[in-house]
């Protein structure tokens, strides 16, 4: 049977206490470390373990990227079923640390910080060493003041009502991913497009350019800065997207970027994508797990040309991933 046992390293001998058992693999709690990995580092924030957002501080940072590659490949080949995985070099992130633009706090009778393993207590937290300099300050000015309960999030910049990738650094490096791998030319679909991250840094490279999301305010954010090529459609992507792809896999030669949200795209999506068949698919997930069952379906008709993980989120157990699937 798999135990499940955070805070360790392949390749160490531990001591374990089971704390749950399921029907399939069993849960337990580190003891003790009795033979330690030459990776183990010891971590930065002195919440490690108990605070629920960092799960690899004790590892060093190289160990970290190569773990999460390892993680891919072995969730898309288990899950996905696939027997070939063409994983590129993993991009890491420039800032192991000081990297998050916006943290999320929660405020319980007073006391400010996040959530704990278990979800349910509140450790009270006076700076986050995966947050930047500005959002800490941030964090020390909200931690001056007598706040009401709730959530909150402390941003370098005003939050602005639709979702923003949190590593800017990364960011960046996903978006060359995405024109590096993407053919020119044509006309360009981003399916669940948010403000237009994906379509305005490709629409140079294409002669018209199709954002679709359901968030409004994210689809008047992308039509402010947009280019006279690009246009973009507010709405359900199940709905809107088996018409607008159709329609521009008929006109001509046309890339699909799908960059869903961690539940991953539908079945609607998968057989709008199938029917339609646009010359390539560039898909951007930040869950392998629902990454892996869409490729499955997706490998009907077209064939993954590549995968790259992108460190979006060090000292957590969180990745990026750009997949390249061309049409067979």
């Amino acid at each position: 049977m798999v135990v499940f046992v955070p805070f360790t390293i392949p390749g160490e001998r531990i001591e374990a206490e089971l704390v749950r058992k399921k029907k399939n693999y069993a849960e337990g709690r580190l003891v003790t470390v009795e033979s330690a990995s030459p990776n183990r580092v010891e971590p930065v924030c002195p919440y490690f373990g108990h605070c629920g957002g960092c799960s690899y501080q004790h590892i060093d940072y190289p160990a970290q990227v190569v773990l999460k590659t390892s993680q891919v490949e072995q969730t898309l080949r288990r899950v996905g079923k696939l027997t070939e995985v063409p994983m590129r070099p993993t991009v890491a992130s420039p800032r192991p640390y000081s990297y998050r633009n916006r943290i999320r706090v929660h405020v319980v009778e007073g006391m400010i910080g996040f959530f704990a393993l278990d979800g349910h207590t509140l450790v009270d937290v006076t700076r986050c060493p995966i947050a930047s300099d500005e959002v800490n300050a941030r964090l020390a000015g909200f931690r001056s003041r007598r706040m009401p309960d709730g959530d909150y999030t402390l941003a370098e910049q005003r939050e602005k009502g639709y979702f923003e990738q949190t590593n800017n650094a990364v960011a960046r490096a996903m978006l060359e991913t995405a024109e590096r791998l993407i053919e020119k030319g044509g006309t360009l679909v981003d399916a669940y497009c948010g403000a237009g991250f994906f379509a305005h840094g490709l629409s140079a490279h294409f002669e018209q350019v199709i954002g679709i999301e359901e968030n409004e305010i994210a689809v008047q954010h992308a039509r402010a800065d947009a280019g006279p090529n690009e246009r973009y459609q507010a709405g359900d992507v199940d709905a809107i997207l088996p018409e607008a792809l159709d329609e521009a896999c008929r006109a001509g030669a046309t890339s699909l970027v799908l960059d869903p949200p961690a539940a991953g795209i539908t079945a609607r999506v998968i057989d709008a994508v199938l029917a339609a068949k646009p010359r390539e698919v560039v898909y951007v997930s930040c869950n392998p797990g629902t990454l892996a069952r869409d490729l499955n379906a997706l490998c009907r008709g077209y064939r993954l040309e590549s995968v790259t993980a992108l460190d979006m989120f060090p000292q957590t157990a969180e990745i990026e991933v750009v997949t390249h699937l061309r049409r067979v």
